[in-house]
């Protein structure tokens, strides 16, 4: 049992809502059954006085997508002096900013896609580079947004520049890189076991891939040979530390096979709010690493604190 009162922060209003409120209500479950006094909060514009007023020991916070990671809520944590969970300021709004934190991770050593920035307003005439190319909003998470703009494509997508895109003006223009989805999680100091993911039926791990209930199979230990296995969780822990993240983070690769085992590996993004669902990777590496959901969970609460 603890004494500790934690407040679990969930909902939001980012376009992630949804997955922050089944991340939110299975980790303040499972803080339940690990003897915390946990408070879910449905977090709105009001969040500060909220918090002021209920006063916890510990924010865990289960947001996901802008607001929730971008170092905004963290912010508000650190002046309201309560700690919380995962990243700080500073690493939750690098790792956010997809551009930024590619140049980090190129100049901690990691291999990253060639890719630019640009408004999305000039990406409707002609290709930007040669395709085959992806466009994804700058910072999004949960694959929100993102286009793939195929080898015999003859013109870039029209949908970024319409009036329905609602992913902010500026996006990330990048090589397409061929091969296998792998993910690995890195829990402090640590690195986690490294996934495979296999779409069920989805040409690439968008959003129903990731949070739909058989949407993805999830291979762990992934089937690849033990030196990239070794080479991808040395990249994970080296991208958590580069952008100074805290508690639990996620980074995503891709692995081009099709010439030789080694392959080309390369480093897609790192995520400082992984989810936390029933079917998320992150609590799977966990449990594979020997921790349970709820010792995942405790763990983190233990590890929180301000000025991360």
């Amino acid at each position: 049992m603890s004494d500790k009162h934690v407040a679990v922060l969930m909902g939001g209003f980012s376009s992630e809502r949804p997955v922050s409120l089944s991340s939110g209500n299975a980790c303040a479950d499972a803080l339940e059954s690990e003897g915390y006094r946990v408070t879910r909060v449905d977090v709105g514009r009001d969040v500060a006085a909220v918090l002021s007023e209920l006063k916890p020991d510990v924010a865990f916070n289960a947001l996901h997508g802008p607001f929730g990671e971008d170092g905004t809520i963290q912010g508000i944590l650190e002046y309201l002096e309560i700690p919380y969970t995962h990243s700080g300021v500073l690493a939750s709004a690098l790792s956010m900013d997809k551009h930024q934190a590619k140049h980090v991770a190129k100049a901690a050593g990691i291999p990253v896609a060639e890719a630019k920035v640009m408004s999305r307003f000039e990406v409707g005439g002609v290709h930007p580079i040669a395709p085959p190319y992806v466009v994804k909003p700058v910072k999004e998470g949960s694959s929100f947004g993102v286009v793939i703009v195929q080898e015999n494509q003859s013109h870039p997508p029209q949908v970024i520049g319409s009036p329905e895109w609602r992913y902010g003006d500026r996006v990330l223009v990048e090589r397409y890189i061929y091969g296998r989805e792998l993910t690995c999680g890195v829990m402090g100091d640590v690195a986690l076991g490294v996934t495979e993911v296999v779409p069920t039926g989805n040409a690439f791990y968008d959003y129903d891939a990731k949070y739909a209930a058989g949407g993805s199979k999830h291979v762990i230990p992934a089937q690849i040979s033990p030196n990239v296995y070794q080479k991808i969780q040395t990249l994970a822990l080296k991208a958590h530390q580069a952008m100074g993240c805290r508690g639990v983070s996620r980074s995503d690769f891709r692995y081009d096979d099709r010439f030789s085992e080694n392959g080309e590996v390369i480093w897609l993004e790192i995520n400082t709010q992984p989810g936390m669902t029933p079917t998320s990777l992150v609590p799977e590496m966990a449990a594979h690493a020997g921790h349970s959901f709820g010792e995942l969970v405790r763990w983190m609460v233990e590890d929180a604190s301000c000025l991360r």
